[in-house]
């Protein structure tokens, strides 16, 4: 495992080898989550792309010591793609996506990572977004996977903060040793069960993960302040943004997911940068690997295209090859 000081807190991540592919995949892991989520999808694409996965701050191994100075100086992490917009106050909380972004943007410059494509999942997918939107001369493009939102509905989400919090008050260690919790944790928001050694990996995030953090993170990218900020944020970013839902995600809607993707340009009318993958839940990545990794090629494949004449490179914004036909006709409003 490598490490690297983000601000005080030592972060673990993983990098694979480089390619001849001149942009870096990038993998950033949801709530309560970590990075070794990615490994079945990185398997399937470290031969083409170096692939980035790192643990989120407070979660997995990348866990503070003490009391950690999270003020963004001696970075060049720079505001100007945003700093009209009345976005600045998201670094008020250290726990808010923008901060976690900022933590990306130092990550990327300490390992001379100057292009990339990321590629975030539920509460990754925020971050991706908000760093896209911040970085936009390292980032080429973002795929979230499982993400979207960016509709405030009070009494849900105030439930929700109310219930999560409850939820993370019950995490003692010897919790991965109760018997059946291996059956819950591999059955929890997927549309089928994840095999046994991928609920035991749940089971150690949701207990190792830093109680502050945990919370923090919970809380800060659920206020109505945050999910209003969504939609603005993406009807601004230049760099091509596709989103992967799944199909049967009770977390994540399709529905949601198509609302958030239809501010941005490449929607046109009729979800044209919306993929919806049948038979999936919450988690793709760990469900159908094979199939995401068949997406990702496709999408970035349609921004990898030799220059034309004109010394220009075309931009194609039609859906992939690989994109359902027939399930993504109506605009969220349509659903109605």
């Amino acid at each position: 495992m490598a490490t690297i000081e983000i601000l005080g807190v030592s972060h673990a991540y993983e990098l694979t080898a480089p390619t001849s592919f001149p942009h870096t995949l990038v993998f950033i892991h949801g709530w309560l989550n970590s990075r070794g989520y990615w490994r079945p999808l990185i398997s399937n694409l470290s031969a083409n792309f170096q692939c980035l996965s790192y643990d989120l701050r407070g979660f997995g191994e990348s866990q503070p010591n003490g009391k950690t100075d999270f003020a963004p100086q001696g970075t060049s992490f720079s505001l100007d793609a945003t700093k009209n917009s009345n976005f600045g106050n998201s670094f008020d909380s250290v726990y808010a996506p923008a901060a976690y972004a900022r933590d990306l943007a130092i990550l990327l410059e300490q390992l001379n990572i100057t292009s990339a494509w990321l590629i975030g999942h539920s509460l990754g997918g925020t971050i991706a977004l908000w760093e896209a939107a911040y970085n936009p001369s390292r980032v080429q493009g973002v795929i979230c996977i499982n993400s979207g939102g960016g509709i405030y509905l009070k009494e849900a989400f105030e439930q929700f903060r109310s219930a999560g919090a409850r939820f993370l008050q019950i995490r003692p260690r010897w919790l991965s040793q109760l018997p059946l919790i291996d059956w819950f944790f591999s059955r929890i928001s997927v549309a089928r069960p994840l095999e046994r050694h991928w609920a035991r990996q749940r089971v150690i995030d949701f207990v190792v993960a830093d109680p502050e953090a945990a919370l923090g993170t919970l809380l800060d990218s659920t206020t109505e302040e945050e999910i209003n900020r969504l939609p603005q944020l993406v009807s601004q970013l230049k760099q091509p943004v596709y989103f992967l839902a799944g199909a049967k995600d009770k977390v994540m809607e399709p529905k949601y997911v198509r609302h958030l993707a239809s501010f941005h340009r490449l929607f046109q009318y009729c979800g044209e940068n919306v993929i919806e993958i049948p038979n999936c839940g919450h988690l793709a990545m760990l469900e159908q690997p094979e199939v995401v990794a068949a997406h990702i090629c496709s999408i970035i494949a349609q921004y990898s295209q030799p220059q034309q004449s004109d010394g220009e490179v075309k931009e194609n914004i039609t859906a992939p090859d690989a994109m359902p036909s027939g399930t993504l006709r109506e605009r969220f409003a349509g659903d109605n």
